[in-house]
């Protein structure tokens, strides 16, 4: 037998890919999906989308990829490696959204998680303003999970940010409407900027809306959050089958990371997640 097949009733190890910018500090990023992913069982890959020099206290600068090397990243990584599911992060400009779009739709992996990155948590801009109509019509088709928060959904649908779970409802089948209509298609609309102590984020696939009750962990350390979440789910879905569950089990890693990342000592400004506080 192939020494790199799985024996027999022996659980495969998905492969995982993140196409997402580099954050030097390693809270936000490539570094903290492939941490994510290996935390959750899942082996991490990575295809560099852009570069940027940031730390906890923000972003002093971004340096893009060009267009056609990304592209040439997948081709040669889809070409080898079995790709179980994608997490898409930040691509900066619209040349990069549309060719990671192309790829995706050439090479049809069964799970596209998209977390339509935009500002950084220090509130630097990480997307072009003259890219948002490509995420919008390039990238949203070829997703089969979104995962955007309360403000990166208000910029997808042009709109303000809501304030209410009920506002949230509508914006999740707005959102949903936007993507294709083929298959099994969802949307996770985050709660975290909602006011007040709970944080409810909303789980809809154009028939079900499913409540996933959080509650807020005051902290300054969420650099990476949003990254660490679709990471999560990416390495999550092929192990799990079962979006739902997914997000359920995606979102408690996530809050225990919170919880714990104050054992870390990692800058001044937003601290990162512990991502591996179940092992150290």
């Amino acid at each position: 037998m192939n020494t790199r097949q799985s024996a027999a009733g022996e659980r495969r190890i998905p492969n995982a890919l993140t196409i997402a910018g580099v954050d030097p500090s390693g809270g936000a990023g490539i570094l903290a999906d492939v941490k994510a992913m290996s935390a959750l069982g899942a082996y991490g890959c990575a295809v560099i989308a852009a570069l940027t020099a940031q730390n906890t206290q923000g972003v002093t600068g971004i340096s893009p990829v060009p267009p056609d090397f990304v592209g040439l990243q997948i081709d040669t990584l889809f070409t080898d490696v079995r790709i179980d599911a994608v997490k898409i992060g930040m691509l900066g400009q619209k040349p990069v959204i549309q060719v990671v779009a192309e790829k995706l739709a050439k090479w049809a992996p069964a799970h596209v998680v998209l977390d339509p990155v935009m500002v950084a948590k220090s509130g630097d801009l990480l997307l072009e303003r003259e890219a948002v109509g490509a995420m919008r019509e390039a990238m949203l088709p070829q997703a089969t999970l979104l995962t955007p928060n309360l403000p990166e959904a208000g910029v997808l649908l042009e709109e303000r940010p809501v304030e209410t779970v009920k506002e949230m409802r509508r914006v999740a089948e707005r959102l949903r409407n936007k993507m294709a209509h083929s298959g099994q298609r969802w949307v996770m609309v985050k709660g975290g900027h909602l006011p007040g102590n709970e944080t409810i984020d909303l789980l809809h696939d154009g028939d079900r809306m499913i409540e996933l009750p959080g509650h807020r962990i005051e902290t300054v350390n969420t650099h990476g959050t949003g990254c660490t979440l679709s990471a999560a789910l990416a390495a999550l879905l092929p192990q799990t089958g079962d979006v739902p569950e997914a997000a359920r089990r995606a979102k408690a890693y996530l809050t225990e990371a919170i919880r714990h990342a104050e054992r870390l000592s990692v800058g001044s400004g937003h601290g990162p997640v512990h991502h591996f506080h179940s092992w150290w």
